[in-house]
């Protein structure tokens, strides 16, 4: 089976459209960006015009495709890839009058309060989002009822002591930011921030990221041969969204502490 038969499934038809040689060239990731996007937005109301951000949109396939496919502004920002690279890409599909590249830190974002109607992060989320202080810190670009949406690689089950045999050749520490659904729905939930409208997974998503990585890195046989025995049991995809409460309070971010510096004797023995 060539690369393009590959990539076309009738679970993503959008996605499907997309030619095989420029999906692969947008690949920034270990997922297929267009195919957690269709999925992630199935369950989100994306309207014309919207504000979106994409945050750590990678070469912004994600960008792209949301643009294309639902017709709303995107604010495509990443910190590892170049945004002028990405404008340039963003060019050639012919979408530079609705996608703005960005390069931005997501903990450092240079954007106004409540600006987006919706943020989306495609595969990127838990590299900063497990932290208890970050949703707090997101919310603030959120309208209330604006809605956050994630979609990305994570566990089936909690792995809570130790990594199971079959998984430890491809395991790292770095590992430990992969968690279940039913744990983003507790961290998130227990802030006040966002009512969740949902936090499940992909059918059979070990299969497409087999099959993503099959295409993509055909060699990267550890992770393949770890999806193939695991069979589900602890790799797929995980997907939430939630809105921003309307009575949702956010604490303001600290920047810096006003302090006045009083010279005082040092030790006891100088007094």
């Amino acid at each position: 089976m060539t690369a393009g038969e590959q990539l076309v499934s009738k679970r993503f038809p959008r996605s499907s459209n997309y030619h095989p040689e420029w999906v692969m060239a947008s690949a920034s990731g270990g997922a297929n960006a267009l195919w957690l996007t269709e999925w992630l937005a199935e369950a989100m109301d994306l309207r014309p015009d919207m504000r979106v951000l994409d945050l750590g949109c990678g070469l912004a396939a994600s960008s792209v495709f949301l643009r294309r496919e639902f017709g709303v502004q995107v604010w495509a920002t990443d910190l590892w890839f170049s945004a002028s690279d990405n404008l340039q890409r963003v060019r050639d599909a012919n979408v530079d009058d609705g996608v703005f590249p960005i390069h931005a830190d997501a903990r450092s974002l240079p954007f106004a309060s409540e600006f987006f109607d919706a943020v989306v992060c495609i595969d990127s989320f838990v590299y900063y989002g497990t932290d208890d202080l970050y949703l707090n810190y997101l919310a603030r670009f959120l309208k209330p009822g604006g809605v956050l949406g994630v979609a990305g690689a994570g566990l089936m089950q909690e792995i809570d002591v130790s990594v199971p045999d079959h998984l430890r050749a491809w395991w790292e520490p770095s590992m430990g930011c992969l968690h279940s659904a039913g744990w983003w729905r507790r961290h998130w939930e227990r802030t006040g921030i966002l009512d969740i409208d949902l936090a499940d997974t992909l059918p059979d998503g070990w299969q497409f990221w087999k099959g993503w990585q099959s295409v993509v890195a055909p060699d990267n046989t550890v992770e393949i041969q770890a999806l193939e025995v695991d069979r589900g049991r602890y790799l797929g995809y995980v997907r939430l969204v939630g809105r921003r409460r309307l009575d949702a309070r956010l604490d303001e971010p600290i920047v810096s502490v006003p302090s006045v510096y009083t010279k005082a004797p040092l030790l006891r023995s100088s007094e």
